[in-house]
């Protein structure tokens, strides 16, 4: 499914330029696999793996959707690492691959919601370690080269590059304005955000405050129209 973009968001999304324009993520991927490729590739052993596959999908979260609470560094990082352990763990530990292979997606799942680092690439990281240690002894030297590397070079492009062309990362979210008391009969309590969010009992891609700030801005926009005659 793809996301659904509404006005001037859909317009920054899909044309090339801008801040949020496709180019940028795009451009961004690039340099940061291009990076963890070159420089791992120089630290591990002739003709050992030097790139991991969930690498790419970890590049479109950090550089497609920074400000995703699924794409922020520890994400990356924890989420990668402990799931590629929990894989090489049930692959050593148990001969079946397809057990080994679901106990540690699902394992996984467990432990990076625990350890606050939910990552969807982390699922594919506990799958290939499991399926590699089953089928052909992928040992735990697979977690120091070519993962770490992969990882902390990922990580300081998407630092370095998302900074550079207007979105600070890890991502801040953005200060809520708020409006003097008695403006508007519309306003909202933080209390009432809290309490829709806990009937949906949902988890939603979004940081809590950024749904907070996003909020405020709109009541900002209606609060314009309203002293304005309705205009």
């Amino acid at each position: 499914m793809q996301p659904v973009f509404r006005g001037a968001a859909a317009n920054a999304q899909w044309k090339p330029g801008g801040r949020l324009g496709w180019a940028r993520g795009a451009v961004g991927a690039l340099i940061g696999i291009a990076l963890a490729g070159l420089v791992t590739q120089l630290c591990a052993k002739s003709g050992a793996p030097w790139l991991v596959a969930p690498l790419g999908a970890s590049a479109v979260l950090v550089f497609a959707v920074p400000a995703s609470p699924l794409a922020q560094p520890w994400s990356v990082l924890g989420g990668n690492m402990l799931s590629a352990a929990i894989g090489l763990a049930f692959g050593h530990a148990i001969g079946a691959p397809w057990l080994a292979a679901s106990l540690a997606v699902g394992t996984a799942i467990a432990v990076m919601t625990l350890t606050r680092c939910l990552h969807p690439p982390g699922g594919a990281c506990a799958l290939l370690c499991a399926l590699g240690a089953n089928a052909s002894g992928l040992s735990a030297g697979f977690l120091l080269v070519p993962l770490l590397p992969n990882l902390v070079l990922l990580i300081f492009a998407g630092w370095v590059y998302n900074g550079l062309t207007g979105h600070p990362w890890p991502h801040r979210a953005h200060p809520a304005p708020t409006l003097p008391a008695g403006t508007w009969a519309g306003t909202y309590e933080s209390a009432d955000l809290d309490a829709v969010l806990e009937e949906w009992d949902e988890v939603l891609d979004v940081e809590r405050e950024d749904l907070d700030a996003l909020f405020r801005e709109v009541e900002q926009r209606v609060l314009k129209r309203w002293q304005n005659g309705g205009r």
